[in-house]
């Protein structure tokens, strides 16, 4: 990364003017594990999302996309162990959710950012969210947002929390997030959401720029098991307490919030693949050469959502047929007699494919690259000066496992 940004501490609450909160509440049996989230700004911000586009949607977001119409919210409210959709009075339950947050932190019900994660079809009972919203109001916290990451998380194994540190101008900036995705991951946005504040002042038609762009090259490179989520979700709230002049325009300010934006979104990007169900391995495609953007995207997608590919990969078996089988099916147009292949970890690099023709390689280097717990798998399609990355993991029995019975 580059030297001009610097991770710190302290989550989301990094940046000036925001609390954060996570308790349980109830809607998940387990008593160990947090279900309510809350991340409240003192003030009203600058707020833009970015949603699944899957054509069934949970009500969350069908509400929170009424309320971000004017492009402004001032609190997240969120609950994991159920997704709140497919069901008959999901709208209702997620406008309750934005009604009991309103009322307990004082602001507009429209100003409020709903999101739920979790089972599909279930009915969400409001009664733990009711009963226990004083709780979760009083738990708001300026020091760390620990306890609202773990509060979103659902298979997730570990909490996924960053904030980075850089300046506009001189003046000290922070851009932070908290994610939770582990399976039903695909571009597209994957099954996950994503909850980021900052404290830079930016336009709202800047800010919305800016996220969806860096969600197209980030977050919706991810592929884990190749489905897309009804309930994904990525929405920023900007406080402006950063006290630069506010970015109304592209130009240089912007580039540096952009660029920033898009290290925090990489990084989040990499642990949610790193993290998927079952995984043993973080796997990255990396394709250059492409004759434009698209083309090198689509390729890297191609190859990261196979699942023979990705079951080769929790091997260790160097099939770099499986690697070229799904460049090919890829639907863009290139010549595969051009293409090269290589396997990279920290144990050294592999050539395996040349001009589309298989080299004489030895399997036992081979397996000591793969054997390592991340994998690049470089791409040269040599039509251009285009590139892409996209990110995903191996394909295990424990995947099966976990989603054998995840409802039950």
């Amino acid at each position: 990364m580059s030297s001009q940004y610097e991770y710190v501490s302290g989550g989301l609450c990094a940046a000036k003017g925001f609390k954060t909160s996570g308790i349980h509440s109830g809607i998940r049996k387990n008593k160990d594990k947090k279900d309510l989230a809350l991340i409240y700004s003192d003030s009203l911000c600058s707020a833009s999302a970015v949603y699944t586009q899957n054509k069934v949607k949970g009500a969350p977001i069908i509400i929170t996309q009424e309320n971000l119409k004017n492009h402004k919210a001032q609190a997240v409210i969120v609950n994991s162990g159920n997704a709140n959709t497919c069901n008959a009075d999901g709208e209702e339950k997620a406008k309750a959710m934005c009604k009991l947050c309103a009322d307990a932190l004082g602001i507009k019900e429209s100003d409020v950012i709903v999101a739920s994660t979790g089972v599909i079809g279930q009915v969400l009972p409001i009664e733990p969210i009711a009963n226990h919203m004083s709780e979760l109001v009083a738990a708001l916290t300026d020091q760390n947002s620990i306890d609202a990451a773990e509060a979103i998380m659902t298979t997730d194994t570990k909490r996924k929390e960053f904030a980075l540190k850089f300046s506009l101008r001189g003046k000290p900036c922070v851009i932070a997030g908290i994610a939770k995705g582990s399976g039903m991951i695909h571009p597209n946005m994957a099954t996950m959401l994503c909850f980021l504040t900052t404290d830079v002042a930016i336009g709202s038609s800047m800010l919305k720029k800016a996220l969806r762009d860096v969600c197209s090259d980030t977050f919706n490179m991810i592929s884990i098991d190749g489905d897309t989520s009804t309930n994904d979700m990525v929405s920023i709230m900007a406080s402006g307490k950063a006290g630069n002049e506010e970015i109304c325009e592209e130009g240089s300010d912007y580039a540096v919030f952009y660029s920033a934006l898009k290290a925090l979104l990489t990084t989040l990007s990499k642990e949610i693949a790193k993290d998927g169900e079952g995984a043993t391995k973080l796997l990255e495609c990396r394709v250059s050469g492409a004759s434009d953007k698209n083309c090198a995207k689509v390729v890297a997608k191609s190859v990261i959502t196979s699942s023979l590919f990705k079951a080769a990969m929790f091997g260790a078996d160097a099939n770099w047929g499986r690697v070229l089988c799904a460049v090919g099916y890829a639907p863009v147009d290139f010549d595969i007699n051009k293409v090269n292949v290589n396997f990279e970890s920290t144990a050294g690099t592999i050539e395996v494919c040349k001009n589309g023709a298989g080299l004489d390689f030895s399997e036992d280097i081979a397996k000591k690259i793969l054997e390592e717990d991340e994998i690049i798998i470089s791409i040269e399609l040599g039509e251009g000066a285009a590139n892409a990355i996209a990110w995903g993991c191996d394909l295990t029995y424990d995947y099966v496992k976990i989603n054998g019975d995840y409802r039950t």
